[in-house]
């Protein structure tokens, strides 16, 4: 029997996206959209000094799987950098695509394993990340 594409915790996670809504007066933000499933993700960043995320918003129109890992990226970006996403974009990437074992050191990411044998879900997935680190990007030139 194949076990359901949706489950409890992914329902779960998806229904519990932190830091959700705009950011008013951020250092950088970004939008990002598949073009495959439709799925957009809008983030925006305050940072520190050391360019870590110090503030976050995030507006999420995604499928369950885009809006689970939503909620797992918002739930752990407060003090991340950019190396640290970039890292954590390649090794879901690679998790995704079968070539690592784990999903590497970004809590919770597990949780998406039900969604890793459906190639068309995996755009949704990186969506958060992707805009996350997009925004740290554009704080990054704003400030120069």
């Amino acid at each position: 029997m194949n076990e359901p594409l949706y489950t409890i915790e992914i329902l779960r996670l998806a229904a519990s996206i932190p830091h959700f809504g705009p950011l008013g007066d951020s250092d950088g933000q970004a939008e990002v959209g598949s073009p495959t499933c439709g799925s957009t993700i809008s983030v925006a960043v305050k940072l520190d000094e050391n360019g870590r995320v110090r503030e976050l918003g995030q507006q999420v129109e995604a499928c369950a799987f885009g809006q689970a890992s939503a909620a797992l990226m918002g739930a752990h970006a407060l003090g991340r950098q950019a190396h640290e996403v970039q890292s954590a974009i390649t090794d879901l990437s690679d998790w995704l695509d079968g070539s690592r074992e784990d999903p590497g050191r970004w809590p919770g990411l597990g949780a998406l394993s039900v969604a890793r044998s459906r190639k068309g879900r995996r755009g949704a997935m990186l969506l958060p990340f992707r805009a996350l680190l997009a925004a740290i990007e554009d704080a990054a030139k704003q400030s120069q």
